[in-house]
């Protein structure tokens, strides 16, 4: 949070500041123990008092209701138009009339509800059956092999071994990342395994 950091750059100055003597005596350093103290303190308050959280963290701020913009609660948080259609495209939203409600969280992030038409269609809007999809777990990182990632998934050596020789890899430095899908699949990218062309996105 921006409080956390500002309470570490000035940590940090005072640190500095008597590293380099610019400050002198060692009742200096009580204060950057005194700062950690109240951050922790506030930080226990926060979860125990709501009020607290509120005055300290803020609350979240309905910008758009039922696809009006509300002024008001804009000029309340000093929000402008500007922040709202740039947050609105990182939500890719390029288009206000889509919007059904816009609220403004406490660490400034833009939640965006769209209207129903403009949702995208799930598989459980068609009545389509879907397969679990997990996380990949990293059996290999750097050339490194993550024992313990195998024997979680009931696997050993030789099995990892096997499906390398099957992708025709000999040798466990060649590997930057190997992961096990959830669908039993192996994802494996190797050291200079570089593409005939590399995209540019700068003009």
């Amino acid at each position: 949070m921006f409080f956390d950091f500002v309470t570490g750059v000035t940590i940090g100055t005072i640190a500095g500041a008597y590293v380099v003597n610019e400050v002198r005596g060692h009742a200096v350093l009580l204060s950057p123990v005194v700062m950690v103290i109240c951050t922790l303190a506030l930080g226990y308050s926060t979860l125990k008092s709501l009020k607290i959280r509120k005055l300290f963290k803020g609350e979240p701020i309905v910008i758009i209701q039922n696809g009006k913009i509300l002024e008001k609660n804009m000029l309340k948080a000093r929000y402008t138009l500007d922040a709202l259609e740039m947050q609105l495209r990182e939500n890719k939203v390029f288009n206000l009339n889509e919007v059904e409600f816009a609220v403004l969280e406490a660490d400034g992030k833009l939640s965006v509800l769209k209207k129903t038409p403009y949702k995208p269609v799930t598989p459980k809007d068609l009545g389509l059956k879907t397969s679990y999809q997990g996380l990949a777990t990293e059996l290999i990182k750097d050339g490194t092999v993550l024992e313990q990632n195998l024997k979680q998934n009931n696997l050993d050596l030789n099995w990892l071994y096997k499906e390398l020789y099957k992708q025709n890899i000999d040798d466990l430095s060649k590997v930057i990342l190997a992961s096990l899908n959830t669908d039993g699949s192996l994802y494996l990218d190797l050291k200079n395994e570089n593409p005939a062309y590399t995209q540019k996105i700068e003009d």
